[in-house]
């Protein structure tokens, strides 16, 4: 099942990240591809986690979804926006999801296409990309609504988008936002929630997509040294992003 792989193989709670993008040599090689990644900072003693490549168009089938407790859906090379077949098909899945309350949490194009299946506008991010340690606000209510978790006021995260949440879904609500970017954290109910940023990211990710970006052309060589100074001078808050997205993947939020 998806890929057959399976980590820390136990009868307890089962996760599956929904994989959006390819795994970079690099990634591989060091981390083991974006599924470790994940697990790394996501997976606790007594889970299952399964990986399905979404986009290349593999998805968990419809009659094995309910065995799962909740689903992370990554980043992506791909637009959100976009009309391609898995994307299309991913929607429908979200959707499916979303009607039988699984904890669906997104990251960066996670973050987007949930927006998106839940009735929100996505696009080009009106301030250009974002790369590097960026510090964002959870809002007052969140932070006491998150009291337990003694979430900080100012919370680094690694960003690498062009892409942003223009329009939430109806009945979302905001639970963060940037100098850059005006919704970096939204929640639905509390079974959907879509972090702009990417927790799951280390510095040394970071350094090599910016190589990446500029070797494609895709951003500036003033990108690429903004980014670097950032990555130099922040660092990220991992344990209070692992804290915020295990609590809220076992409906502790």
């Amino acid at each position: 099942m998806g890929g057959g792989y399976r980590e820390g193989e136990a009868e307890g709670r089962l996760f599956a990240v929904l994989l959006c993008a390819e795994d970079p040599e690099y990634v591989k090689k060091v981390h083991g591809g974006y599924f470790k990644v994940f697990v790394s900072l996501l997976g606790e003693e007594g889970e299952t986690w399964h990986v399905f490549h979404a986009s290349r168009g593999e998805l968990p089938p419809a009659e094995d979804v309910d065995a799962y407790d909740g689903f992370v859906i990554s980043g992506s090379c791909s637009d959100a926006h976009g009309d391609d077949q898995w994307i299309c098909d991913l929607l429908s899945l979200l959707e499916a999801l979303v009607s039988k309350k699984k904890q669906l949490l997104g990251v960066c194009f996670g973050h987007q296409i949930l927006s998106r299946a839940l009735g929100g506008k996505t696009g080009r991010a009106k301030r250009g990309w974002d790369i590097g340690v960026t510090c964002i606000h959870p809002s007052h209510s969140t932070i006491k609504q998150f009291s337990s978790l003694d979430i900080p006021s100012h919370l680094p995260i690694i960003e690498c988008h062009r892409d942003e949440v223009w329009e939430l879904p109806p009945n979302a609500q905001v639970m963060a936002q940037s100098e850059k970017t005006s919704i970096e954290i939204f929640k639905y109910g509390n079974h959907v929630m879509g972090i702009q940023g990417h927790p799951e990211y280390t510095k040394d990710i970071l350094m090599h997509l910016i190589g990446r970006l500029l070797q494609l052309n895709l951003i500036q060589n003033c990108h690429a040294e903004a980014a670097k100074a950032s990555a130099e001078a922040g660092e990220p808050n991992r344990e209070a992003w692992k804290k915020l997205c295990k609590a809220f993947l076992n409906c502790q939020l």
